[in-house]
C-alpha cells in the first residue's frame, strides 16, 4: 500500500512509497537515504525496528510505540517522545539533547562523578551485563541504581538500556547519551573524562 510519510513543518511530505507498515516505511525512507528530520511520525506503530544512525531530530514521535527498537547513535534532539513507549529500546548513543516527553526521569547532577566515586569506593564497572551484584553495574546499571526507586521503576517499565539512556539525558542536557556497548577501559576513560567536565565547569 501507498505509505507517505508527513512533515511536521509543511504540506510537502518528506517521503512516499510502496509499504507494508508505517514501520517498513521509515525503513525504507532511511535506506533511500531520504530526510526524515522533521517528521510528522505521531501514533505510529514502529516496534521492533532498525532506526539505528537515523536523523529524526525535530520530529513529532510523540504516542509512538517504539518497544523495542534499535534507535542507537540516532539524532532524536529537539524531538517530541511524549507519551511514546520505549520499553525495551536501545538508545545507546544517542542524542537526546532538547527532547520534550522526558522531565519526568530523574535528574543525576555530576552522574559520571558519582559512578567514578561508587567504582573508587569500593563498586565495579562490567559493561557486559546490567546488573551482576549490588555494586557491580554496567554504565545504565550504575545510573539506574544512582537513581535509587525512581530509576528502579524506570528499569521495570521500559528496560535497562532505555532507562539508563534517559537518566543521562535528563542528567546531561547538553550531551549525547553514552555508548552502553563500549568496552570497561572505554566506557571509563569516557566516565572520568565527563566526570572532569563537570568539574571543570565545563558541562
Amino acid at each position: 500500500m501507498k505509505i507517505e510519510i508527513k512533515s511536521r513543518w509543511s504540506t510537502f511530505p518528506k517521503w512516499t512509497g510502496e509499504a507494508e507498515s508505517m514501520a517498513e516505511a521509515v525503513v525504507q525512507a532511511i535506506k533511500d537515504g531520504s530526510d526524515l528530520r522533521g517528521s510528522d511520525l505521531s501514533g505510529s506503530n514502529l516496534s521492533d525496528s532498525n532506526l539505528s544512525g537515523s536523523n529524526l531530530r525535530h520530529s513529532n514521535l510523540s504516542a509512538c510505540d517504539l518497544s523495542a527498537c534499535d534507535l542507537s547513535d540516532s539524532n532524536l534532539s529537539g524531538s517530541n517522545l511524549s507519551g511514546s513507549n520505549l520499553s525495551g529500546s536501545n538508545l545507546s548513543g544517542s542524542d537526546l539533547r532538547g527532547c520534550r516527553g522526558i522531565d519526568a526521569i530523574p535528574s543525576i547532577p555530576d552522574l559520571d562523578g558519582k559512578i567514578l566515586a561508587a567504582i573508587k569506593s569500593g563498586g565495579q564497572l562490567d559493561m557486559s551485563m546490567w546488573h551482576t551484584c549490588q555494586t557491580t553495574h554496567c554504565r545504565a546499571g550504575w545510573a539506574i541504581t544512582l537513581a535509587g526507586d525512581a530509576g528502579r521503576v524506570l528499569e521495570w517499565a521500559i528496560g535497562a538500556s532505555a532507562a539508563g539512556a534517559l537518566i543521562y539525558a535528563r542528567s546531561y542536557p547538553e550531551l549525547p547519551v553514552p555508548n552502553f556497548h563500549a568496552s570497561n577501559t572505554d566506557a571509563m576513560a569516557d566516565i572520568e573524562s565527563r566526570a572532569s567536565l563537570v568539574k571543570g565547569g565545563v558541562a
